[in-house]
């Protein structure tokens, strides 16, 4: 389900994928027109001029936080949809933890309608596994599909499926429905009072462990359901070295397995817990630089096959306390790309084309989007992202578009920056503003 494709726009002097001379690109109602130098706006269109930017295809976020309904005092749908576009997002995935929990049709409906309403990304809503993420039954998967938000991935996000018959009927029952389930990868018995990843650092600092395990033995486990089940899994927020091992073996055996990473996870290691700022406290936690490295380059070759925001908005207050009571998470919609630039681009792991491969086309195929993360060509879909490479830009929590100001990356200065963002021809954020 999707915005229809109504909106037009001149797209001057950039460079498709970062390659080549530059070019036009025009936008007519909703799909790319022309592609060439020197084209004429027609009347009535919008027009961008790139100044050389990147033209990427608009990026997919399987993991986003809205808190819509229930803590609209952290994130609305609004906001949320506001710091996508900014960051080039052009369809977000809302998980289920909200409040009512999304384990019901009339809440995804709800959450879809208000999300096309608003119009500045495609909010797909993610539907519980379990009813009230509490683990025990599970909810209407095949209402939540059959609604008119046509609910195709399914997450208790926040929350493992941590019992093994459960979650072998969620994947029997998912395939037969031919949608997804994205799984929180944490043995909860390994992780009861754990705040930091189980080292030296947490050692040191008296913060209870999170063992690299209580990820890895969930990871097998549903992957071995998924073959038994002859279906897909996907993994949320692969943190671990372990994980990434195991994604290969997995792979290996024909498994259909897809997991995701997130910017933080690629860019932070538990160094920075030494300030007991809750700002830094996440779930699963960063870990240590060995693990860094493994996501990077998993990422790189595909074993992980795309980057998640995980972007989690919490209250001031919910993080203005001591490290082991804070909610975990963190911001992420505004500042993945510059992440991504950092730690995939710069050092020579990921050429443009691979960063569109990670951050739009494979995240769009492995949910199943037609019309989202598809090449830049003449009859495709105009979702788009222009990307300046050169022009760094300070994180100022204050001048975010979140409710929330949780962002590790305060004062750091990232170094390129999405100039704007095309929603079908519609342009939804231009030079740091949204224009919806």
């Amino acid at each position: 389900m999707s915005i229809p494709a109504t909106g037009s726009v001149l797209i001057a002097d950039v460079r498709p994928y970062g390659e080549g001379d530059p070019v036009d690109v025009l936008v007519v109602d909703g799909s790319i027109a022309q592609i060439g130098a020197d084209l004429s706006t027609p009347d009535a269109a919008d027009r961008i001029d790139g100044g050389g930017a990147i033209l990427l295809p608009g990026f997919v976020d399987l993991h986003t936080h809205l808190r819509e309904p229930g803590r609209e005092d952290t994130e609305t749908i609004r906001t949320g949809s506001a710091a996508a576009a900014l960051g080039g997002y052009t369809a977000v995935f809302a998980m289920a933890n909200t409040d009512p929990v999304a384990d019901n049709s009339t809440i995804t409906d709800n959450v879809w309608r208000t999300g096309r309403d608003i119009g500045l990304v495609d909010v797909h809503p993610v539907g519980a596994v379990t009813v009230g993420l509490a683990g025990k039954q599970l909810a209407e998967m095949g209402m939540m599909a059959a609604g008119a938000a046509g609910v195709r991935m399914f997450s208790d996000d926040g929350k493992c499926v941590d019992d093994p018959l459960l979650m072998r009927r969620a994947l029997e029952y998912a395939k037969s429905l031919d949608v997804l389930i994205a799984q929180h990868a944490e043995e909860p018995r390994l992780t009861v009072g754990a705040v930091a990843h189980e080292g030296p650092t947490a050692a040191r600092l008296g913060l209870t462990g999170w063992p690299r395990a209580a990820e890895e033995s969930i990871v097998i486990r549903d992957a071995l359901l998924a073959r038994d089940a002859g279906t897909r899994v996907h993994i949320c927020h692969a943190s671990t070295e372990g994980t990434v091992e195991l994604l290969r073996w997995a792979r290996e055996q024909g498994i259909a397995i897809s997991a995701e990473v997130t910017p933080h996870h690629l860019l932070l290691d538990d160094s920075r817990l030494a300030t007991y700022d809750p700002v830094n406290k996440v779930n699963p936690p960063v870990r240590e630089t060995r693990d860094n490295d493994a996501l990077r380059r998993a990422l790189a070759d595909g074993v992980i096959d795309c980057v998640a925001t995980d972007h989690a908005p919490h209250a001031a207050q919910e993080k203005a306390c001591e490290f082991a009571q804070a909610r975990p998470g963190m911001l992420g919609l505004e500042t993945a790309l510059p992440i991504v630039v950092d730690t995939m681009v710069n050092p020579g792991l990921l050429d443009w084309r691979g960063v569109a491969r990670v951050m739009s086309e494979r995240p769009a195929q492995i949910v199943g989007l037609a019309d989202q993360g598809r090449p830049i060509e003449v009859g495709e879909p105009g979702s788009l992202t222009l990307v300046d490479p050169d022009r760094s830009w300070v994180v100022r929590p204050d001048e975010l578009a979140s409710l929330s100001r949780n962002t590790p990356y305060a004062a750091m200065t990232m170094p390129a920056t999405v100039t704007a963002t095309v929603l079908r021809g519609v342009v939804t954020a231009r030079d740091g503003e949204v224009t919806r």
